[in-house]
């Protein structure tokens, strides 16, 4: 089951990137690093979008200046580990496996039949430097 859904804008220039949406459209900050920034709408529930510095490692290696990839759509799921296997048998192209990451999530990566970046994750325990890193 999708709990949530939003895209994310890869960009070499996040603060400037940020800067750009909050100038032109009415969002709200709802969590600002220096590698991601997650806005969602003042008046529109459920409408977010995530900014992600596209040179940080999170970013999957398959996401090149070569391929164009200027979009990854990410969806929270219940569980990444179900939906890796339902992905396994409908015979996706699984660009990452399921990942434990250090910000408190588990996530795969899938490529939609339009070469789209889809991003799978579930939520899991952040590591404890990052969360000293943001006291």
């Amino acid at each position: 089951m999708i709990l949530r859904g939003f895209p994310n804008v890869l960009t070499a220039d996040i603060r400037a990137t940020k800067s750009w949406y909050l100038a032109l459209l009415d969002w709200v900050v709802e969590f600002d690093s220096d590698w991601f920034v997650h806005l969602k709408a003042a008046d529109a529930p459920g409408v977010e979008l995530g900014i992600i510095d596209r040179n940080h490692e999170v970013v999957a290696p398959a996401i090149s200046l070569a391929t164009g990839d200027r979009l990854m759509l990410t969806l929270v799921v219940d569980d990444v580990d179900v939906t890796h296997a339902r992905a396994i048998e409908l015979g996706c192209e699984i660009v990452q496996p399921p990942t434990d990451l250090f910000y408190g999530q588990r996530r795969m990566l899938v490529r939609d039949p339009n070469g789209t970046l889809v991003d799978l994750s579930s939520e899991g325990e952040p590591s404890q430097e990052f969360l000293d890193s943001l006291a």
